[in-house]
């Protein structure tokens, strides 16, 4: 395999309509990878696919229901006969004080962003494990590095997912499956942009470059694993 090949692969990406999602499904798409692109909207995740005909899947996928989670990994499999990859990638957010967050806001995002990932890879490990291999990408924040006010429950899933990541890296290493936490700064996508139409674009990056990393943990040699690795825009101001 070239450095930047992923032909014969099949990647789930969830979240995969979005900013950052569909960015990874195109550069997957471009490495020859096949994509299953799961989204709670099934629109957006049709869109990802669109142009790639054969090689695209898209599903409607909430990340946090557990038969969901396991039919779409059965889907992918049932669709291209196998499943090497898996993105989580889908995530949410809401900008509150702790003594304003409700506990359902709470609990949403736990789940979206905690769950579904551990959901997601539960139902895939036993597919790479009968297969000796497999690569798992989650994708982080630096949310899960540092803290900043009223993302109290951003915190605590990102940084929970870091550990999640870990953990599965721990596990799978001696199944030839390899878990990488690719902990992205801030992206000029919807997450950002529709919640703070203030922010200064020029600080943040464009997902297509944390895409490309994702697409470079994929393609190292069989006996290398990254399991963690961060990616910055050069002008965020609030990294030394």
């Amino acid at each position: 395999m070239s450095a930047q090949d992923l032909r014969g692969k099949v990647a789930l990406v969830t979240g995969g309509g979005g900013g950052l999602g569909r960015a990874i499904c195109s550069s997957l798409f471009e490495a020859g990878a096949s994509v299953v692109a799961g989204d709670l909207r099934l629109d957006l995740a049709e869109e990802a696919v669109r142009h790639h005909s054969g090689k695209g899947l898209a599903l409607r996928l909430d990340v946090t229901d557990e038969d969901q989670a396991e039919a779409a990994v059965q889907s992918a499999v049932n669709h291209f006969g196998r499943l090497d990859i898996l993105i989580n990638n889908a995530g949410v957010d809401v900008t509150l004080p702790v003594d304003e967050l409700s506990i359902g806001e709470w609990d949403r995002i736990l789940a979206v962003n905690l769950r579904g990932p551990f959901l997601l890879a539960r139902s895939v490990f036993p597919h790479m494990r009968e297969r000796g291999q497999g690569q798992i990408v989650n994708i982080i924040s630096t949310a899960a590095k540092r803290a900043w006010p009223n993302a109290s429950a951003y915190h605590a899933s990102k940084w929970g997912l870091l550990g999640l990541s870990h953990a599965l890296h721990a596990e799978g290493r001696s199944q030839g499956i390899k878990v990488t936490a690719v902990i992205s700064g801030g992206m000029r996508t919807p997450f950002l942009l529709d919640r703070f139409p203030d922010i200064d674009v020029e600080t943040l990056q464009d997902p297509k470059n944390v895409a490309e990393t994702v697409r470079f943990v994929l393609t190292q040699p069989e006996e290398t694993v990254i399991p963690e690795i961060m990616v910055l825009p050069m002008r965020e101001t609030s990294w030394p």
